[in-house]
């Protein structure tokens, strides 16, 4: 028999409460640990939730539409932000409906204000959505009154450039691209517009498609 006071023995006691200890503080940590770990499972940094936007659904009445960049930024994810907000541009060849044929009508993304008809759309090549007639375009007023237009100088020293045509919604001042004056007929106008700026409200059996 081996004494008591052995580093053998000694061993032994030192290793049974060390893990006896462990054992009780992990089963006092582990709902802890748990609610931890449940907690952080539906939550990434990477990929926040997808904002509550009315507009996608309804066109907003005009106490609806936030007034601070504050409130536009808790409607719009970051891309239609930057695009609609700080006059940002989308990748060519990105966009959702670059290429997109489903009958319908687009609104602008921040108020729901009817702006353009998939009747008008045509494929530019550019990489972006192209129509050469806002919605409520008519004879003797090609451009009509949705759309409104503003000088671009902010490629104006780039050659290729020059001055352009900027359009943004009338109702909310959202940006949505650029007009330019080398469309088909009968207008002979290309309403460039990033998908980012727009929603598409498809018509009921109507069949989607790609150009």
């Amino acid at each position: 028999m081996k004494p008591r006071n052995s580093p053998t023995h000694a061993g032994k006691r030192r290793t049974g409460f060390s893990l006896s200890c462990g054992s009780r503080i992990y089963d006092r940590l582990k709902p802890v640990l748990l609610l931890l770990l449940l907690g952080a499972l539906p939550v990434n940094a990477d990929e926040p939730a997808e904002p509550q936007n009315p507009a996608v659904d309804r066109r907003l009445a005009a106490d609806e539409i936030p007034q601070s960049n504050i409130e536009w930024r808790k409607r719009l994810t970051a891309e239609q932000f930057e695009v609609t907000r700080r006059k940002g541009t989308e990748r060519a060849f990105t966009g959702k409906y670059w290429n997109t044929k489903t009958p319908g009508t687009y609104r602008c993304i921040c108020c729901g204000e009817p702006l353009f008809r998939s009747g008008e759309k045509f494929d530019s090549g550019c990489g972006w959505p192209s129509f050469y007639a806002p919605i409520d375009a008519k004879q003797g007023d090609v451009k009509g009154k949705a759309i409104e237009e503003h000088e671009d100088a902010s490629l104006a020293g780039i050659a290729g450039f020059g001055m352009r045509t900027e359009v943004t919604c009338r109702r909310c001042g959202a940006h949505l691209g650029h007009v330019f004056n080398d469309g088909p007929p009968p207008t002979g106008l290309r309403y460039c517009i990033n998908s980012a700026s727009i929603t598409l409200d498809a018509e009921k059996g109507g069949s989607g498609g790609k150009e």
